[in-house]
């Protein structure tokens, strides 16, 4: 089967192709023939540490098929079923799933739509619900709203009646995201938002603030949280890994603020919330409440493009490779 590979060198990536065998699956894992999988900002940062320097390594990390082999312990699905999952080398033809991980596909969603959700979703109802309890009414602060995280972030919470404050260097963007429920966009990057923030939340603050961005944005996010106010820490894309922390405000305040990450979390680990996911996100999933925002579909031999409009930040939501069928 043909695979994706990335090596990296120093501060470099490349990609390579290679043909491979067909992977079996272990005891409790599904083969899935993918017909998609989504491209996730992380894989490609070289400071998030996904990847050994000098080492190949199969890439993509989460994708959606059709499962055609079940391991001998594997329960719950069947050879034909639709399924969306996090995976390992997901740019590629065939990828085995940890069966818990193998989310069934709702009708009313493609593959394209369903490879974007099980990484980015998943984080998603872990910085929002299971440590970030947003609540209905609340306000939330998305620093870098027009990312696959973000996107994903504003459509939860405004499926929670949650109220979103999202900050975005591009007014085109900002505009497109309103239709998706964006309360104020506010046109920026990073920091400067502060004294609009506190403005709009009539001198309370957000009580939740989800960064994307990094320590560029860091110290300002917690001059404007609320009492009792959390802080989501996702990603750094700027490459800023160090921020003042105000622990005055912190104290007072009674701050809470929490990483968002599963490179150190075991199968088990990782694997714990996906009921409750099921239970309380697919439904808004399938009947519409939440739409997933892909912004451009690649065929699989356009990995490079894809890779190379991620790093552009020239899209709004999503990027997917589609695979050869």
């Amino acid at each position: 089967m043909l695979s994706y590979w990335m090596q990296t060198v120093a501060d470099q990536t490349a990609l390579e192709l290679r043909e491979i065998d067909r992977p079996t699956p272990q005891p409790n894992q599904v083969l899935v023939r993918l017909h998609a999988a989504s491209l996730n900002r992380g894989e490609f940062v070289i400071g998030h540490g996904l990847h050994k320097s000098g080492q190949a390594n199969a890439i993509g990390m989460e994708g959606a098929g059709v499962v055609v082999e079940l391991g001998t312990h594997a329960t719950g699905l069947a050879v034909g079923d639709k399924v969306m999952g996090r995976c390992k080398g997901a740019f590629a033809e065939y990828a085995c799933m940890d069966v818990r991980e193998a989310i069934p596909m709702p009708e009313s969603i493609t593959f394209e739509q369903a490879s974007s959700i099980p990484l980015t979703f998943l984080v998603v109802h872990d910085m929002l619900s299971l440590q970030g309890n947003l609540q209905t009414g609340e306000w939330l602060l998305i620093n870098g709203v027009s990312s696959g995280v973000g996107v994903a972030a504003l459509q939860t919470a405004k499926a929670i009646g949650a109220k979103v404050i999202g900050t975005s260097g591009s007014p085109e963007k900002l505009a497109r995201l309103k239709a998706y429920g964006l309360d104020v966009g506010l046109c920026l990057r990073g920091p400067g938002f502060a004294e609009q923030v506190m403005e709009i939340t009539e001198g309370k603050g957000v009580n939740l603030v989800v960064n994307t961005v990094g320590g560029t944005v860091f110290a300002e996010s917690i001059r404007c949280m609320a009492f009792e106010g959390r802080l989501a820490m996702v990603g750094y894309v700027d490459g800023v890994l160090t921020a003042e922390l105000d622990l005055q405000a912190l104290h007072a305040r009674r701050l809470k603020l929490f990483g968002v990450s599963n490179k150190l979390r075991s199968a088990d680990q990782k694997a714990q919330f996906i009921p409750e996911f099921k239970a309380q996100v697919l439904p808004a999933i399938a009947d519409g409440r939440i739409k997933p925002l892909v912004d451009h579909v690649f065929d699989f031999n356009q990995l490079a493009q894809a890779k190379a409009m991620m790093q552009d930040n020239k899209h709004v939501g999503k990027i997917v490779l589609r695979m050869p069928v």
